[in-house]
């Protein structure tokens, strides 16, 4: 659901909650954010009466009536005994469970759902202690520029493209996908769907897709078949270890004794004034490999492979733009 849209509905519930009698559409559209700008009549209509279908699917009770015999047209509004919920009732363990799906999340989207959630709870008088769950301390990073807008896919159930890059290919592939669903397994996420383009189910790893997913298509098209477990089929496809990938680096000379210690030094070398060493690696997880190397800094240079290369100096880029902070040009980091 779009935000716009997502904003819009919220209005109309408050909107309808805080009024005893019943409010015309034309009234609805003069005093509700979201319809003022329609274009004309007939798209006000036209969204009110979606507006009006997503509600009702949500469940909220939206009654029909009029004021007094004398109106001429039907209002709208929410009885506050039908929409309200009622009381709460947790156990402290059933209390502390949500407080540790609280701090499962590690995204901006899906904290403040759950943020939100919480203070709902707390309002209604139910007693979460957060600090009972400081024993355990998941993390399901979703940190991944791409998770949202695959979550969406999946939710809506719509097809989505996007291009995505093995760990041994220095170009990225464009796939077509219809999602469905997203699993975290063992620290990751991956997108679980019917690859169009390989003709079979397949599981993407969502640090590397490149770009923004595009979903296409009308919603409701894609389905999840009942029989799939989607945890198996990440488990299964992760059961192997993946090949792994020969990396080369440049080291200089008494540095980096951390990744000497898994390297073999196969040459001597100076780069850019300074002596050093070629040493030759293999790499089971490179992209998690680049930020590890990353964090020498200046005394390890990857010569191959070119797709570790341009990880390893993304990741300098990133940490430069941090330091030089959010008002720094491109200029500036790249100089």
């Amino acid at each position: 659901m779009a935000t716009a849209r997502a904003e819009r509905l919220v209005n109309l519930v408050l909107c309808l909650l805080s009024t005893r009698q019943y409010l015309t559409a034309e009234r609805i559209r003069g005093i509700v954010p979201g319809y003022t700008d329609a274009p004309n009549d007939e798209a006000f209509f036209r969204t009110f009466e979606r507006d009006k279908s997503e509600l009702r699917d949500l469940g909220v009770p939206l009654e029909t009536g009029r004021n007094s015999a004398f109106d001429s047209v039907d209002g709208y509004r929410i009885a506050r005994r039908d929409y309200e919920l009622g009381d709460i009732g947790l156990e402290p363990d059933e209390a502390a469970a949500v407080a540790l799906a609280l701090r499962l999340w590690d995204s901006p989207e899906l904290t403040g759902a759950a943020r939100g959630a919480l203070l709902k709870l707390r309002a209604a008088g139910v007693d979460v202690d957060d600090r009972a769950a400081g024993a355990i301390e998941p993390k399901v990073r979703t940190s991944e520029p791409a998770f949202p807008a695959l979550l969406g896919a999946v939710q809506a159930g719509r097809v989505v493209t996007f291009d995505y890059r093995r760990p041994s290919a220095a170009q990225s592939q464009r796939r077509t996908v219809e999602p469905w669903g997203v699993v975290a397994w063992r620290g990751r996420w991956y997108l679980v769907g019917h690859d169009r383009d390989r003709g079979a189910p397949r599981c993407f790893r969502l640090s590397r897709v490149v770009g923004e997913p595009k979903a296409q298509g009308s919603a409701g098209v894609v389905r999840r078949p009942p029989e799939v477990d989607l945890l198996t089929l990440v488990a299964g496809e992760q059961r192997d270890s993946p090949p792994r990938t020969p990396a080369r680096l440049w080291v200089a000379r008494g540095r980096a004794q951390g990744l000497r210690r898994r390297a073999e030094v196969v040459d001597r070398m100076r780069l850019d004034g300074v002596d050093g060493e070629v040493l030759e690696l293999d790499l089971m997880y490179p992209d998690s490999a680049a930020s590890w190397i990353a964090g020498y800094g200046p005394d390890v240079v990857v010569l191959e492979p070119d797709v570790l290369r341009k990880s390893v100096y993304e990741a300098h880029l990133g940490a430069a733009a941090a330091a030089l902070g959010p008002r720094a040009e491109p200029g500036e980091v790249l100089g």
